[in-house]
């Protein structure tokens, strides 16, 4: 199986293909100026709005793209199902991860999340440059892992304790508990969710990978259950899902709509269940 996570000294001397996701929830054209200035040599660039979301859609703040558009994404990208894929942002963000679930969703089987962000990668000696590539264009087909996706019906199914799984929330205690919630109209968390906070899973800035992460999750729901994963809007959830993969988590899906497209029809709990 391949590493959900690498280190960029693991890295050294592979012929990869790197992605580049940085991207500011606060600033939405930063990470593609970060870009131009900048990149790993070869790097693609995929931008959360542009790529790795459609924001036309109704369904919550970072709606998945269609199948046809993801799989335009990764033709013009040069990319093959096989290929050696490192996917990056500024490190401890949650955009890499969100491009490597889409890479996993779409069965790109070589895919991982670089721990190390772009200024590490350029500090450990990895050669950078300004140069805008123009892959060539492949016919990949992608092999859908609907297994790992969980759509608002699922999820439906899921509260009404017919599919045997178990939500979990990747927002801060305060937004699951209902206390605060600074975006959405409606507070609260899906009925039955239990939650772990994906700002738990970094240490130092960079994701951890020690046993201790391990422990929390495990005490919060077991490794033996099966979990979907949902935060807001999609897009911090996916280092949770990526770090329950890491941690041995085999029947994991994401709610990609999450917490977001739920209220849009639901109403929600407002007590921890």
């Amino acid at each position: 199986m391949t590493a959900v996570f690498v280190t960029g000294e693991s890295l050294k001397g592979q012929d990869v293909k790197w992605i580049d996701t940085r991207f500011s929830l606060q600033d939405s054209p930063q990470g593609r100026t970060d870009y131009e200035a900048g990149h790993m040599s070869g790097a693609i660039h995929w931008d959360l709005e542009e790529d790795l979301s459609d924001m036309t859609k109704p369904s919550g703040r970072h709606p998945l793209p269609d199948k046809k558009d993801l799989k335009e994404l990764f033709r013009r990208s040069g990319l093959m199902l096989d290929d050696h894929i490192i996917v990056y942002d500024n490190g401890g963000s949650p955009f890499a991860a969100r491009a490597w679930w889409i890479l996993q969703y779409a069965g790109f089987n070589n895919a991982s999340i670089c721990l190390d962000g772009y200024e590490a990668l350029v500090g450990a000696g990895f050669p950078a440059d300004q140069a805008i590539p123009q892959p060539n264009r492949t016919d990949v087909e992608p092999k859908w892992q609907e297994d790992i996706f969980a759509s608002k019906d699922f999820v439906k199914e899921t509260v009404n304790g017919q599919t045997g799984y178990t939500m979990l929330d990747a927002r801060s205690a305060p937004r699951y508990r209902g206390e605060i919630e600074p975006i959405d109209p409606v507070a609260g968390h899906i009925p039955g969710a239990l939650n772990f906070d994906w700002e738990q899973l970094k240490q130092n800035g960079i994701f951890n990978l020690q046993s201790d992460v391990k422990d929390q999750l495990t005490g919060v729901v077991k490794a033996d259950r099966p979990i979907i994963a949902y935060c807001g809007s999609g897009v911090t959830a996916t280092p949770l899902y990526a770090m329950l993969k890491q941690n041995g988590y085999e029947d994991v899906r994401l709610y990609v709509g999450s917490y977001s497209d739920w209220i849009t029809t639901e109403t929600v709990d407002k007590e921890v269940k």
